[in-house]
């Protein structure tokens, strides 16, 4: 069973934004859905994109290329939605997050991840929790909690619940197998 718990932990989903390539814990990503009719929400922040029905639970969905201060994510057949489990002061908010394009699950050991670089403004450098190298490229570890802000979250969380009724906060283990299943 520990072995297990320590593969969930060292696992990273990788994904494509443009030219770069970043990664997220798997313990963070609930599912990775084809691209689906989006909802739009008026008065949102630029990089919220609208919202999605996910078996009735609406789910705020981001461009995740704007979030990091890109161009527009353009929509093509690799476009992707990954579902997160983000945790905000403790709470569990599922929130949904447009790449590019999924590349494939990576198994690490600490030992191969490296702290984050200073990188400048590009990409806020708290959201990186290290980086590894992979065939002479860099692959960018996110730290998903730190990726959406406690007052984003609420903001988005509050926008979508305005625009597409109330919104579900799922917690805990019976919500990742609402939304798995």
């Amino acid at each position: 069973m520990e072995e297990k718990e320590n593969l969930t932990l060292n696992s990273y989903l990788s994904f494509k934004l443009g030219e770069e390539t970043f990664a997220s814990n798997v313990s963070k990503v609930l599912n990775i859905l084809e691209m689906m009719k989006i909802t739009k929400v008026p008065k949102s922040p630029s990089y919220m994109k609208g919202v999605i029905n996910l078996r009735g639970a609406v789910l705020p969905l981001v461009d995740t290329r704007l979030k990091f201060g890109m161009t527009q994510t353009e929509i093509t057949t690799n476009t992707c939605i990954l579902v997160l489990d983000v945790k905000v002061n403790g709470e569990s908010i599922n929130i949904s997050a447009m790449v590019d394009s999924v590349q494939e699950v990576i198994e690490l050991e600490e030992s191969d991840i490296q702290p984050p670089p200073n990188i400048g403004s590009k990409y806020k450098s708290e959201f990186i929790y290290g980086m590894i190298k992979v065939d002479e490229k860099f692959i960018m570890l996110l730290d998903m909690d730190k990726v959406f802000s406690t007052d984003e979250v609420i903001m988005v969380k509050e926008k979508a619940a305005k625009g597409k009724g109330k919104i579900e906060d799922k917690e805990g283990g019976k919500s990742k197998k609402e939304i798995k299943n």
